[in-house]
C-alpha cells in the first residue's frame, strides 16, 4: 500500500488543524471490487480506514456525485453503488473511495478541506471527468485544488486501437501517444491524466508510477491478465495528533 498525508495548514475543524489522507492498496491488502464477498470487503476497507466508505459503481463516464454537509445516513447509503465515476465532499466523517484495475485514479484536495476521488478510463478521460470534479470541488468552495495519482497501467503495456487513439489525440495533442514494449502505437494515461490536471488548473504533487500490468505480484489488471480483483484509491479528512 502507497500511504501520503499532508497538513492543510488554513483548515481547522472543531477537533484543531486538519489533514489530508491518501492510501493506494495493492494485493497485500486485499480485494476491493464492489462485488466480491461483503463480509471480506468489509473487514479489508476497515483494515485501511475505520470510517464510513463511499463508493460508486464506475462505469466510465464524467458523472460526479456531490456527498453534501447534510446528507444524514440513509442518505449516504443511498448514494452507494450509484452510476458515477467521481466523489466530492468538505465532510469529515467520510472516505471517499475508487476502485481500478489498469485504469487512473486520483485524489484531490483544496487547502480549505474539499476532497474528491475520481476514476478515470479512457472514456472517462475523453469526456473530461475530471475537469467534472473540479468544477464540482469549486461549487463547494474550493479555490487552489492539488492531486495525487494512484497507480495506472503503463503506456509500455497498453496498445491502443487507431480509431480510439486519434480520438485521444483529437483532446489531448500528440504527446499523449507512445510505443508499447513491443513497438506498437499505445495510449500514454498518465499524460492523459497530467494535461487534463493542468487544463483544469490543478496542481499535481506526485503519485504512483507504478504499471498494474507489469506487476503481477503488487497489482491487479484486468487488460493484461483478467483480473477480477481491484485496488482501491481512497481520500479522507483527518486530524492532526
Amino acid at each position: 500500500m502507497e500511504s501520503w498525508s499532508k497538513s492543510l495548514e488554513h483548515s481547522v475543524g472543531p477537533e484543531g488543524p486538519i489533514r489530508v489522507e491518501i492510501r493506494c492498496t495493492d494485493t497485500s491488502d486485499g480485494n476491493f471490487a464492489i462485488d466480491s464477498d461483503a463480509g471480506q470487503l468489509n473487514d479489508n476497507r476497515k483494515r485501511i480506514v475505520d470510517r464510513r466508505w463511499i463508493w460508486l459503481r464506475q462505469v466510465h463516464g464524467n458523472r460526479v456525485v456531490v456527498v453534501s454537509d447534510s446528507a444524514d445516513a440513509n442518505d449516504l447509503d443511498a448514494i452507494l453503488g450509484t452510476e458515477a465515476d467521481a466523489l466530492v465532499t468538505r465532510r469529515a466523517d467520510v472516505a471517499l473511495a475508487v476502485q481500478s484495475a489498469d485504469c487512473a485514479t486520483l485524489a484531490l484536495w483544496s487547502d480549505d478541506g474539499v476532497i474528491g476521488a475520481v476514476h478515470a478510463g479512457w472514456r472517462g478521460l475523453e469526456a473530461d471527468v475530471i475537469g467534472a470534479t473540479v468544477k464540482a470541488m469549486r461549487s463547494l468552495g474550493a479555490e487552489t485544488i492539488h492531486a495525487r495519482t494512484g497507480p495506472c497501467i503503463g503506456v509500455e503495456c497498453y496498445e491502443f486501437g487507431a480509431t480510439e487513439l486519434e480520438r485521444m489525440v483529437a483532446i489531448f495533442g500528440a504527446e499523449v501517444v507512445g510505443r508499447s514494449a513491443e513497438g506498437n502505437d499505445a495510449l500514454d494515461v498518465r499524460r492523459a491524466v497530467y494535461l487534463s490536471l493542468e487544463r483544469s488548473g490543478v496542481h499535481l504533487v506526485g503519485g504512483s508510477l507504478r504499471c498494474s500490468a507489469c506487476r503481477p505480484e503488487e497489482l491487479w489488471s484486468h487488460r493484461s491478465r483478467n483480473d477480477k480483483q481491484r485496488q482501491a484509491l481512497v481520500v479522507w479528512i483527518g486530524h492532526n495528533q
